[in-house]
């Protein structure tokens, strides 16, 4: 493994640590120069000569982006990205190639390729794609986060709550949902004060957003 020690961010320090980009290519002054140049907006840079050795190595739980070289001694970026995408990998990959196609073009986005640039690639095209990307990762681990948190509130739900949760989506009244299963108007409050107090929602609009998929998944 060619791993460089980290660019740290200008505000480095008891700061959090800055998205960390990894940089993969086989030449040591593209490495070098595309390091220094992503490390000028704070962002922390980690470069790879192998890509078998970034493939086995990586923090796959960071948050961050791939900036991958398609044409490779051993490996293409191509079959990079392509393993990648099959282990799971949530970071998004930007490919970088010197002899880009139309073809070689569309099937990086079909892989599942964030951005394709061409060499030599313009800094603030390139600069604006990572950030781009990272910002999509960020947002993209927050979803995956409140989804998570959401299914296991949705699971501490007795049997009756979900039920009364599932008229509630429905846009059932308190009233109707009495009437639909045969409960008291106070009952049909408990039950709502508990399932939104175990939801951690805040309003009728909140509970709707975060919990309708599930009620559908269970229906």
């Amino acid at each position: 493994m060619s791993a460089s020690t980290p660019i740290q961010p200008s505000n480095a320090g008891s700061a959090p640590l800055s998205p960390l980009i990894h940089l993969i290519d086989d030449d040591a002054a593209v490495r070098d120069s595309l390091a220094l140049l992503i490390g000028t907006v704070g962002l922390r840079v980690q470069t790879w000569a192998d890509p078998l050795a970034f493939i086995k190595g990586f923090d796959r739980q960071g948050i961050g982006a791939i900036l991958l070289d398609v044409r490779m001694p051993g490996i293409s970026g191509l079959t990079v990205l392509d393993d990648l995408v099959a282990q799971g990998v949530d970071q998004p990959v930007i490919l970088l190639t010197g002899h880009g196609t139309v073809e070689m073009c569309r099937r990086a986005f079909k892989s599942g390729a964030a951005e394709f640039l061409e060499k030599p690639v313009n800094d603030e095209q390139l600069l604006e794609a990572l950030q781009n990307a990272v910002r999509q990762h960020v947002q993209s681990r927050q979803r995956n986060q409140a989804d998570r948190q959401a299914r296991e509130r949705y699971a501490q739900l007795s049997e009756r709550e979900r039920e009364v949760l599932g008229l509630i989506v429905a846009g059932l009244t308190n009233k109707e949902i009495g009437r639909a299963l045969a409960l008291s108007p106070r009952t049909v409050e408990t039950h709502r004060a508990n399932l939104f107090a175990k939801l951690e929602a805040e309003s009728l609009a909140q509970l709707i957003r975060h919990y309708a998929s599930l009620v559908d998944a269970q229906t």
